[in-house]
Protein backbone atom coordinates (compact mmCIF):
# COMPACT_ATOMS: atom_id res chain seq x y z
CA UNK A 1 0.00 0.00 0.00
CA UNK A 2 1.43 3.17 -1.34
CA UNK A 3 2.32 5.70 1.72
CA UNK A 4 -0.56 8.56 0.35
CA UNK A 5 -2.90 5.68 -0.09
CA UNK A 6 -2.38 4.70 3.82
CA UNK A 7 -2.44 8.43 4.67
CA UNK A 8 -5.57 8.85 3.53
CA UNK A 9 -7.39 5.53 5.10
CA UNK A 10 -6.39 7.13 7.92
CA UNK A 11 -7.43 10.56 7.38
CA UNK A 12 -10.95 8.74 6.83
CA UNK A 13 -10.55 6.72 9.79
CA UNK A 14 -10.18 9.72 12.22
CA UNK A 15 -13.16 11.35 10.21
CA UNK A 16 -15.61 8.74 11.03
CA UNK A 17 -14.27 8.49 14.54
CA UNK A 18 -14.48 12.04 15.00
CA UNK A 19 -17.90 12.34 13.73
CA UNK A 20 -18.96 9.41 15.44
CA UNK A 21 -17.95 11.13 18.39
CA UNK A 22 -19.74 14.45 17.64
CA UNK A 23 -22.84 12.45 17.04
CA UNK A 24 -22.55 10.85 20.31
CA UNK A 25 -22.93 14.27 22.05
CA UNK A 26 -25.56 15.51 20.14
CA UNK A 27 -27.73 12.36 19.47
CA UNK A 28 -29.30 12.64 22.91
CA UNK A 29 -30.61 15.93 22.43
CA UNK A 30 -34.58 14.90 22.04
CA UNK A 31 -33.60 12.44 25.13
CA UNK A 32 -32.25 15.17 27.41
CA UNK A 33 -35.06 17.76 26.54
CA UNK A 34 -37.73 14.71 27.63
CA UNK A 35 -35.60 14.55 30.63
CA UNK A 36 -35.68 18.34 31.46
CA UNK A 37 -38.89 18.68 31.22
CA UNK A 38 -40.38 15.65 32.83
CA UNK A 39 -42.64 16.09 35.38
CA UNK A 40 -41.07 17.42 38.62
CA UNK A 41 -43.20 15.15 40.88
CA UNK A 42 -41.06 11.87 40.20
CA UNK A 43 -38.51 13.66 43.04
CA UNK A 44 -38.76 10.65 45.73
CA UNK A 45 -35.03 10.10 46.78
CA UNK A 46 -33.96 14.12 46.46
CA UNK A 47 -33.19 16.15 49.17
CA UNK A 48 -35.57 18.96 49.60
CA UNK A 49 -35.45 22.78 50.81
CA UNK A 50 -38.02 21.85 53.62
CA UNK A 51 -36.66 24.84 55.75
CA UNK A 52 -34.07 27.36 56.25
CA UNK A 53 -30.90 26.69 56.20
CA UNK A 54 -27.71 28.73 56.32
CA UNK A 55 -26.28 29.32 52.76
CA UNK A 56 -22.45 29.96 52.97
CA UNK A 57 -20.19 31.59 50.05
CA UNK A 58 -18.46 30.51 47.93
CA UNK A 59 -20.04 26.80 48.24
CA UNK A 60 -23.26 27.92 47.88
CA UNK A 61 -22.40 29.73 44.69
CA UNK A 62 -21.89 26.05 43.22
CA UNK A 63 -24.10 22.86 42.17
CA UNK A 64 -26.10 20.97 44.85
CA UNK A 65 -26.31 17.57 43.25
CA UNK A 66 -28.83 16.42 45.96
CA UNK A 67 -31.78 18.55 44.86
CA UNK A 68 -32.86 17.82 41.67
CA UNK A 69 -33.38 21.04 40.23
CA UNK A 70 -31.11 24.36 39.48
CA UNK A 71 -30.70 27.52 37.69
CA UNK A 72 -28.22 30.24 37.41
CA UNK A 73 -30.13 32.78 35.44
CA UNK A 74 -28.24 36.04 34.24
CA UNK A 75 -29.81 39.01 33.01
CA UNK A 76 -29.03 42.78 32.20
CA UNK A 77 -29.21 46.36 30.12
CA UNK A 78 -26.99 47.31 28.53
CA UNK A 79 -25.93 50.93 26.44
CA UNK A 80 -23.45 52.11 24.52
CA UNK A 81 -22.39 55.82 24.62
CA UNK A 82 -24.63 57.27 22.29
CA UNK A 83 -27.37 55.16 23.52
CA UNK A 84 -28.10 51.94 21.73
CA UNK A 85 -29.91 49.80 24.32
CA UNK A 86 -29.91 45.96 24.45
CA UNK A 87 -30.98 43.56 26.85
CA UNK A 88 -29.40 40.11 27.36
CA UNK A 89 -30.45 36.65 29.18
CA UNK A 90 -27.84 33.83 29.86
CA UNK A 91 -29.45 31.30 32.16
CA UNK A 92 -27.92 27.31 32.92
CA UNK A 93 -30.43 24.82 33.99
CA UNK A 94 -29.56 21.72 35.60
CA UNK A 95 -31.46 18.62 36.27
CA UNK A 96 -30.70 15.59 38.48
CA UNK A 97 -31.43 11.98 36.55
CA UNK A 98 -31.29 9.80 39.79
CA UNK A 99 -31.33 11.18 43.37
CA UNK A 100 -28.14 10.70 45.29
CA UNK A 101 -28.76 6.68 46.64
CA UNK A 102 -29.43 5.54 42.79
CA UNK A 103 -26.13 7.05 40.88
CA UNK A 104 -23.19 4.58 40.03
CA UNK A 105 -19.53 5.07 39.42
CA UNK A 106 -19.45 4.35 35.88
CA UNK A 107 -16.19 4.11 33.84
CA UNK A 108 -17.48 6.20 30.51
CA UNK A 109 -16.47 9.06 30.25
CA UNK A 110 -19.40 9.86 28.92
CA UNK A 111 -21.90 8.53 31.27
CA UNK A 112 -23.89 11.65 33.20
CA UNK A 113 -26.45 11.69 36.02
CA UNK A 114 -26.89 15.34 35.48
CA UNK A 115 -28.33 17.24 32.44
CA UNK A 116 -27.80 20.84 31.51
CA UNK A 117 -29.89 23.21 29.51
CA UNK A 118 -28.72 26.95 28.40
CA UNK A 119 -30.65 29.78 27.12
CA UNK A 120 -29.67 32.95 25.34
CA UNK A 121 -30.98 35.72 24.31
CA UNK A 122 -29.55 39.41 23.41
CA UNK A 123 -33.02 42.13 22.54
CA UNK A 124 -31.33 44.58 20.14
CA UNK A 125 -33.64 47.46 20.71
CA UNK A 126 -32.63 49.39 17.45
CA UNK A 127 -32.87 46.36 15.48
CA UNK A 128 -36.49 45.67 16.78
CA UNK A 129 -35.21 42.27 17.01
CA UNK A 130 -34.70 39.03 20.17
CA UNK A 131 -32.92 36.57 19.00
CA UNK A 132 -33.25 33.53 21.27
CA UNK A 133 -31.12 30.02 21.56
CA UNK A 134 -30.96 27.16 23.60
CA UNK A 135 -28.84 24.17 23.80
CA UNK A 136 -28.58 21.16 25.99
CA UNK A 137 -26.01 18.41 27.25
CA UNK A 138 -25.35 16.45 29.29
CA UNK A 139 -23.12 17.30 32.06
CA UNK A 140 -19.98 14.71 31.48
CA UNK A 141 -17.02 14.88 29.19
CA UNK A 142 -16.75 18.55 29.56
CA UNK A 143 -19.37 19.35 27.88
CA UNK A 144 -21.32 21.40 30.61
CA UNK A 145 -20.96 21.62 34.18
CA UNK A 146 -20.64 23.77 37.50
CA UNK A 147 -18.18 24.60 40.32
CA UNK A 148 -18.26 26.47 43.38
CA UNK A 149 -14.76 27.69 43.60
CA UNK A 150 -13.59 29.53 41.79
CA UNK A 151 -17.19 29.90 39.92
CA UNK A 152 -17.33 28.17 36.94
CA UNK A 153 -20.63 27.52 34.80
CA UNK A 154 -20.59 26.36 31.38
CA UNK A 155 -22.87 24.51 28.58
CA UNK A 156 -20.37 24.57 26.08
CA UNK A 157 -18.58 27.88 25.18
CA UNK A 158 -21.05 29.28 26.97
CA UNK A 159 -19.67 30.43 30.39
CA UNK A 160 -19.83 32.23 33.20
CA UNK A 161 -16.18 32.42 34.99
CA UNK A 162 -14.73 34.23 38.22
CA UNK A 163 -11.99 35.81 37.66
CA UNK A 164 -11.22 37.59 40.54
CA UNK A 165 -12.93 37.76 43.41
CA UNK A 166 -16.19 39.22 43.12
CA UNK A 167 -15.92 40.07 39.47
CA UNK A 168 -17.09 37.22 37.07
CA UNK A 169 -16.60 36.67 33.05
CA UNK A 170 -19.95 36.32 30.55
CA UNK A 171 -20.01 35.17 27.19
CA UNK A 172 -21.85 33.73 24.90
CA UNK A 173 -21.92 33.66 20.88
CA UNK A 174 -24.22 32.00 18.42
CA UNK A 175 -24.86 32.91 14.84
CA UNK A 176 -24.35 36.83 14.47
CA UNK A 177 -24.46 37.69 18.12
CA UNK A 178 -22.25 37.72 20.85
CA UNK A 179 -21.62 38.78 24.31
CA UNK A 180 -18.47 39.56 26.43
CA UNK A 181 -19.22 40.95 29.15
CA UNK A 182 -16.84 41.83 32.91
CA UNK A 183 -19.63 41.78 35.96
CA UNK A 184 -18.65 43.43 39.19
CA UNK A 185 -20.53 42.43 42.21
CA UNK A 186 -21.19 45.57 44.26
CA UNK A 187 -23.72 44.12 47.22
CA UNK A 188 -22.96 40.77 47.69
CA UNK A 189 -25.38 37.52 47.95
CA UNK A 190 -29.02 39.12 48.49
CA UNK A 191 -30.65 35.93 50.75
CA UNK A 192 -34.31 35.96 49.42
CA UNK A 193 -37.40 34.86 51.55
CA UNK A 194 -36.59 33.73 55.15
CA UNK A 195 -32.59 33.84 55.14
CA UNK A 196 -32.69 32.28 51.53
CA UNK A 197 -35.61 30.05 52.11
CA UNK A 198 -38.17 31.22 49.51
CA UNK A 199 -41.60 29.37 50.21
CA UNK A 200 -44.09 28.81 47.22
CA UNK A 201 -46.51 26.42 48.56
CA UNK A 202 -48.58 25.92 51.11
CA UNK A 203 -46.26 22.05 51.81
CA UNK A 204 -42.69 23.81 53.41
CA UNK A 205 -40.76 20.96 50.96
CA UNK A 206 -42.83 23.86 47.97
CA UNK A 207 -39.77 25.84 48.05
CA UNK A 208 -36.49 26.79 46.97
CA UNK A 209 -32.99 28.18 48.24
CA UNK A 210 -32.60 31.48 46.59
CA UNK A 211 -30.19 34.07 46.69
CA UNK A 212 -29.50 36.75 43.82
CA UNK A 213 -26.69 39.34 43.02
CA UNK A 214 -28.72 42.35 42.26
CA UNK A 215 -26.10 45.09 41.67
CA UNK A 216 -23.52 43.43 38.93
CA UNK A 217 -21.48 46.82 37.61
CA UNK A 218 -21.45 45.26 33.50
CA UNK A 219 -19.00 46.18 31.12
CA UNK A 220 -18.38 44.90 27.39
CA UNK A 221 -19.15 44.09 24.75
CA UNK A 222 -21.89 43.41 22.00
CA UNK A 223 -21.30 42.02 18.48
CA UNK A 224 -23.70 41.96 16.17
CA UNK A 225 -22.62 40.88 12.52
CA UNK A 226 -19.54 42.25 11.86
CA UNK A 227 -20.16 45.24 14.37
CA UNK A 228 -18.27 45.57 17.65
CA UNK A 229 -20.14 47.71 20.48
CA UNK A 230 -18.89 48.97 23.64
CA UNK A 231 -21.39 48.75 26.21
CA UNK A 232 -22.07 49.08 30.08
CA UNK A 233 -25.05 48.97 32.82
CA UNK A 234 -26.21 46.93 35.17
CA UNK A 235 -26.70 43.12 35.33
CA UNK A 236 -28.67 41.06 37.98
CA UNK A 237 -28.11 36.99 38.97
CA UNK A 238 -30.56 34.69 40.14
CA UNK A 239 -29.62 31.44 41.92
CA UNK A 240 -32.17 29.00 42.96
CA UNK A 241 -32.29 25.01 43.64
CA UNK A 242 -35.04 22.66 45.21
CA UNK A 243 -36.68 19.62 44.79
CA UNK A 244 -40.42 21.27 44.43
CA UNK A 245 -42.62 21.97 41.51
CA UNK A 246 -46.09 24.09 41.38
CA UNK A 247 -49.14 23.12 42.84
CA UNK A 248 -51.90 21.31 40.72
CA UNK A 249 -53.56 24.73 41.17
CA UNK A 250 -50.77 27.14 40.19
CA UNK A 251 -50.33 27.67 37.00
CA UNK A 252 -47.23 29.81 36.93
CA UNK A 253 -45.50 33.18 38.00
CA UNK A 254 -44.96 36.63 37.45
CA UNK A 255 -41.36 37.77 38.63
CA UNK A 256 -40.02 41.18 38.49
CA UNK A 257 -36.46 42.32 38.95
CA UNK A 258 -35.71 46.03 38.86
CA UNK A 259 -32.93 47.92 39.50
CA UNK A 260 -33.33 51.75 40.13
CA UNK A 261 -31.05 55.22 39.66
CA UNK A 262 -31.42 55.57 43.47
CA UNK A 263 -29.57 52.59 44.22
CA UNK A 264 -32.42 50.19 45.65
CA UNK A 265 -33.46 47.28 43.95
CA UNK A 266 -37.03 45.39 44.04
CA UNK A 267 -37.73 41.48 43.33
CA UNK A 268 -41.02 40.67 43.54
CA UNK A 269 -42.98 37.18 41.99
CA UNK A 270 -46.96 36.22 42.31
CA UNK A 271 -48.09 32.90 41.84
CA UNK A 272 -50.64 32.51 39.71
CA UNK A 273 -53.49 30.07 40.69
CA UNK A 274 -55.86 28.47 37.68
CA UNK A 275 -58.69 30.21 39.08
CA UNK A 276 -57.27 33.80 38.35
CA UNK A 277 -56.16 34.33 41.95
CA UNK A 278 -52.81 35.17 43.21
CA UNK A 279 -51.52 32.52 46.15
CA UNK A 280 -50.92 33.82 49.45
CA UNK A 281 -47.27 32.76 48.97
CA UNK A 282 -46.68 35.49 46.41
CA UNK A 283 -43.73 37.72 48.01
CA UNK A 284 -40.65 39.72 47.18
CA UNK A 285 -37.66 41.78 48.89
CA UNK A 286 -36.62 45.36 49.12
CA UNK A 287 -33.45 45.72 48.54
CA UNK A 288 -31.71 49.71 50.41
CA UNK A 289 -28.29 51.19 48.66
CA UNK A 290 -26.22 49.59 51.24
CA UNK A 291 -27.30 45.98 50.92
CA UNK A 292 -29.97 45.61 53.64
CA UNK A 293 -33.24 43.73 53.16
CA UNK A 294 -37.04 44.34 53.83
CA UNK A 295 -39.00 40.72 53.29
CA UNK A 296 -42.58 41.79 51.16
CA UNK A 297 -45.07 39.24 51.37
CA UNK A 298 -48.28 39.08 48.84
CA UNK A 299 -50.02 42.33 51.13
CA UNK A 300 -47.25 44.70 50.58
CA UNK A 301 -46.74 44.13 47.51
CA UNK A 302 -49.78 45.83 44.63
CA UNK A 303 -49.37 44.61 40.87
CA UNK A 304 -51.78 44.97 37.84
CA UNK A 305 -51.04 45.04 34.35
CA UNK A 306 -51.84 47.67 32.44
CA UNK A 307 -51.71 46.51 29.11
CA UNK A 308 -51.63 42.63 26.77
CA UNK A 309 -49.80 41.25 24.06
CA UNK A 310 -50.30 38.38 22.23
CA UNK A 311 -47.66 36.41 20.68
CA UNK A 312 -48.14 35.84 17.01
CA UNK A 313 -46.57 31.86 17.74
CA UNK A 314 -47.75 30.46 20.76
CA UNK A 315 -50.91 32.16 20.64
CA UNK A 316 -50.38 33.07 24.47
CA UNK A 317 -51.62 36.68 25.91
CA UNK A 318 -49.14 38.10 28.16
CA UNK A 319 -49.44 41.18 30.19
CA UNK A 320 -47.32 43.97 28.71
CA UNK A 321 -47.22 46.77 30.76
CA UNK A 322 -47.40 46.62 35.21
CA UNK A 323 -47.70 49.07 37.83
CA UNK A 324 -46.15 47.92 40.72
CA UNK A 325 -46.34 49.37 44.56
CA UNK A 326 -45.13 48.98 47.37
CA UNK A 327 -47.11 51.07 49.87
CA UNK A 328 -45.40 51.48 53.21
CA UNK A 329 -42.09 52.11 51.13
CA UNK A 330 -43.59 55.07 49.27
CA UNK A 331 -42.58 52.94 46.48
CA UNK A 332 -44.86 53.10 43.01
CA UNK A 333 -43.15 52.06 39.65
CA UNK A 334 -44.61 52.13 36.10
CA UNK A 335 -43.08 49.59 34.18
CA UNK A 336 -42.80 48.85 30.40
CA UNK A 337 -40.95 46.67 27.90
CA UNK A 338 -38.11 47.75 25.60
CA UNK A 339 -39.90 45.20 22.79
CA UNK A 340 -43.31 43.68 23.40
CA UNK A 341 -42.32 40.29 21.75
CA UNK A 342 -39.71 38.88 24.50
CA UNK A 343 -40.78 35.26 24.43
CA UNK A 344 -38.56 32.45 23.78
CA UNK A 345 -40.31 28.88 21.73
CA UNK A 346 -37.61 26.87 23.04
CA UNK A 347 -38.51 23.57 25.47
CA UNK A 348 -40.32 25.78 27.36
CA UNK A 349 -42.37 28.90 26.54
CA UNK A 350 -42.09 31.91 28.11
CA UNK A 351 -41.61 35.10 28.40
CA UNK A 352 -38.55 37.07 29.62
CA UNK A 353 -37.81 40.59 28.83
CA UNK A 354 -35.87 43.71 29.38
CA UNK A 355 -38.10 46.74 30.69
CA UNK A 356 -37.53 50.27 31.40
CA UNK A 357 -39.08 51.76 35.06
CA UNK A 358 -40.11 54.88 36.36
CA UNK A 359 -41.76 56.38 39.29
CA UNK A 360 -41.03 57.65 42.82
CA UNK A 361 -39.70 56.28 46.11
CA UNK A 362 -39.91 57.86 49.16
CA UNK A 363 -41.00 61.17 47.25
CA UNK A 364 -38.22 61.32 45.47
CA UNK A 365 -38.55 60.47 41.31
CA UNK A 366 -36.74 57.29 40.37
CA UNK A 367 -35.85 55.60 36.83
CA UNK A 368 -34.58 52.24 36.11
CA UNK A 369 -34.39 49.18 34.22
CA UNK A 370 -35.06 45.79 34.96
CA UNK A 371 -35.99 42.32 33.57
CA UNK A 372 -39.41 40.62 33.84
CA UNK A 373 -40.24 36.38 33.86
CA UNK A 374 -43.80 35.75 32.56
CA UNK A 375 -44.56 31.77 32.69
CA UNK A 376 -47.58 29.58 32.58
CA UNK A 377 -49.39 32.01 29.66
CA UNK A 378 -48.65 29.39 27.08
CA UNK A 379 -49.61 26.48 29.17
CA UNK A 380 -49.90 25.75 32.61
CA UNK A 381 -46.38 25.34 34.58
CA UNK A 382 -47.68 22.90 37.33
CA UNK A 383 -45.89 19.90 38.27
CA UNK A 384 -42.64 21.23 36.46
CA UNK A 385 -40.87 23.46 38.39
Amino acid sequence: MRPLTRLVIVLAIVLVLFGLAYLLTRRPESSLRAQLVAPAAQAAGFARADGPRPLSFPADHGPHLDYQTEWWYYTGNLDTADGQHWGYQLTFFRRALAPPAQRRVRASNWAADQVYMAHFALMDVAGKRHPVFERLSRGAAGLAGAQAAPFNIWLEDWRVQQIEPDVYHLSAAQDDMALDLTLKDRKGPILQGDQGYSRKGPDPGNASYYYSLTRLESSGTVRVGSTLHQVSGLSWMDHEFSTSALAADQVGWDWFALQLDDGSELMAFQIRKADGSIDPFSSGTLIAPDGSTRRLGRDDLVISANATWRSPRSGAAYPAAWTVKVPSAGLTLDIKPYLSDQELNVSFTYWEGAVRVSGEHGGRAVAGNGYIELTGYAGSMAGQF
